[in-house]
């Protein structure tokens, strides 16, 4: 089988490898469908994402769909879930699994991901994709898996206001739960232009561009007393900034991009004076059946934020590609 490997800082290769073993309570699985997520442009441009580094080479990917390849569920679409909590830490006996303390996660550490023809994975969680969910689509599940996450997180009032900073993949499919969890209102903050019109035709009420917010007073203007609830989904001090400017006083600020130095930047006063709430997204926590719900119902638009498709072998092109952020969601499929 062929496995594309990060071996260093922009070094990815594709190279012929054997085929993974499927160990007791494990399934093979042929990947069909990957998608180029941001913490990937981490590993790729930085060798490193928070305070995990590149020690190995390392098999990127963790939004994945493929078909079962053995066993009893062969031929079977599936929705790969990335995470493998232990089941046994403090963490996931209070059903936080998400935050395990000895999670291993595909595409992370010394976990190989979905960027490869075969991989093996634990058969309970190889979630079955409906026929009307496309294995693209399926892929998508998992950032619309952590839309899903931090929407709860935020506890939308129903009917309430909200904001969302930064409409990359994530943020475009949040716009969507937000407006199917009964917001109101949705303003989308973004300064690329194509993200603009994204956010704008998939649901967001008001969109600006954050540039505009740098003289006059036009957060007020938009936003009266401020949102219910805010969502970060840039990962800079800015867009931070412009969640909690965003916000009403007594309200949350929902924090889910991922900053290239690990650290987080705001202004102290703005936000104690408000009052905020302030919560921290990890990733997502037991919410396929819900993600695969509402694209299997066409609540949300997958397939619009698809915006190309690529193989193994163009790996590199579509990486640098999806770091100039010249599209919205850059797939992988490793069958091509």
């Amino acid at each position: 089988m062929r496995a594309a490997r990060l071996h260093a800082v922009g070094d990815l290769r594709v190279a012929d490898e054997p085929v993974p073993v499927a160990g007791p309570g494990m399934s093979l699985v042929r990947v069909t469908a990957v998608g180029i997520c941001g913490s990937d442009l981490h590993w790729w441009d930085e060798g490193a994402i928070g305070d995990a580094t590149l020690t190995h080479p390392l098999v990127l990917g963790h939004e994945g769909a493929g078909v079962i390849a053995d066993g009893p569920r062969s031929g079977e679409r599936v929705a790969i879930d990335p995470a493998i909590p232990c089941e046994t830490c403090r963490a996931c006996r209070d059903g936080y699994r998400n935050l395990c303390y000895r999670i291993r996660f595909s595409g992370h550490g010394e976990t190989d991901g979905m960027m490869r023809e075969v991989m093996a994975w634990p058969s309970g969680l190889l979630h079955p994709l409906p026929d009307r969910v496309s294995d693209a689509d399926g892929a998508l599940l998992e950032p619309l898996g952590v839309a899903i996450h931090s929407a709860d997180l935020g506890h939308l009032p129903f009917g309430g206001t909200a904001s969302v900073i930064g409409c990359g993949p994530i943020g475009l499919l949040l716009i969507q739960v937000l407006k199917a969890a009964g917001a109101s209102s949705v303003l989308a903050v973004e300064p690329l232009p194509h993200r603009r019109e994204a956010a704008g035709r998939l649901g967001a009420d008001q969109v600006a561009d954050p540039a505009a917010f740098t003289a006059g007073n036009l957060m007020a203007e938009l936003t009266g007393f401020g949102v219910d609830v805010a969502f970060e989904a840039a990962g800079n001090d800015a867009g931070v900034e412009l969640a909690m400017d965003s916000v009403r006083p007594g309200g949350r600020v929902v924090l889910g991009g991922i900053p290239g130095d690990d650290v987080i930047r705001f202004g102290a006063s703005l936000a104690r004076r408000k009052g905020l709430t302030i919560a921290m997204v990890r990733r997502m926590n037991e919410v396929y059946p819900r993600a695969i719900s509402l694209a299997e119902r066409g609540v949300v638009d997958l397939a619009s934020v698809v915006t190309s498709r690529s193989g193994l072998g163009e790996m590199p092109e579509a990486f640098g590609e999806a770091a100039r952020r010249t599209g919205l969601k850059a797939v992988i499929e490793p069958q091509r």
